[in-house]
């Protein structure tokens, strides 16, 4: 399995002959590698509603026949723009033919904001993500602050990889992300959702170091682990 970073919360895995891209946030995004218009997908998975993170979700998902899996209302916002998506939500797990995912809760906001309508469409509630494929397990955390529950999540789940969110001011960050890195024990742990805006810059260098448990490493746009 193949697991790549492309800014943002931007986080692709091909596994068994299959691309999964999760949070595709990539026109706008001054931080990605990539260019929504050469994206090759099969899934889509997203944590919430958030536009840096459903992205170029729907022009990738058609010109690629691409299902899209995330929480029930934003899977039914998306469905009605002629998307094919399967809708999950919180605590539910179900097994596709390329890997099992598991939402898990998130403590964060969830709307897809109409700039040119003014107009903010609620998309239900945040989620992250985990994903077993292969024998192996990510955690993709989403958007959130932190919470006693990663616990759990790191109890219930031998995780292999860990992404998450460092920024601050609408996350959590460093401080905290060192916590739930203790409490998730993931083998190696990567931070995302930094620096592609002035007000969630942070210096992943210095996180990195900071982890007591596991791996910390950064990863830049492009860079990838083999699980």
């Amino acid at each position: 399995m193949k697991v790549s970073f492309h800014g943002h919360s931007v986080v692709k895995i091909e596994t068994n002959g299959t691309t999964i891209i999760i949070d595709p946030f990539i026109t706008g995004n001054g931080t990605s590698d990539l260019k929504a218009d050469e994206v090759k997908a099969d899934v889509i998975l997203l944590t919430h509603g958030h536009n840096d993170h459903v992205g170029d979700t729907v022009d990738i998902a058609k010109a690629n026949d691409a299902l899209v899996v995330a929480p029930f209302e934003l899977a039914t916002y998306l469905g009605w723009q002629g998307v094919n998506t399967h809708p999950m939500h919180i605590g539910g797990a179900h097994e596709f033919d390329f890997g099992t995912v598991k939402l898990t809760q998130a403590f964060h906001g969830s709307s897809y904001t109409e700039e040119e309508n003014q107009k903010i469409v609620y998309t239900g509630m945040p989620a992250g993500i985990v994903f077993k494929a292969e024998g192996k397990t990510i955690y993709h955390a989403g958007d959130t602050a932190l919470f006693s529950d990663m616990k759990l999540i790191g109890g219930q789940h031998d995780l292999n990889l860990a992404f998450l969110p460092i920024g601050d001011n609408f996350t959590m960050g460093p401080e905290d992300a060192l916590i739930a890195a203790k409490w998730l024990e993931a083998e190696r742990v990567v931070p995302i959702h930094y620096n592609t805006f002035p007000v969630i810059e942070q210096d992943a260098s210095a996180f990195v170091k900071k982890v007591s448990k596991g791996e910390g490493i950064v990863l830049h746009a492009g860079d990838d682990l083999t699980l």
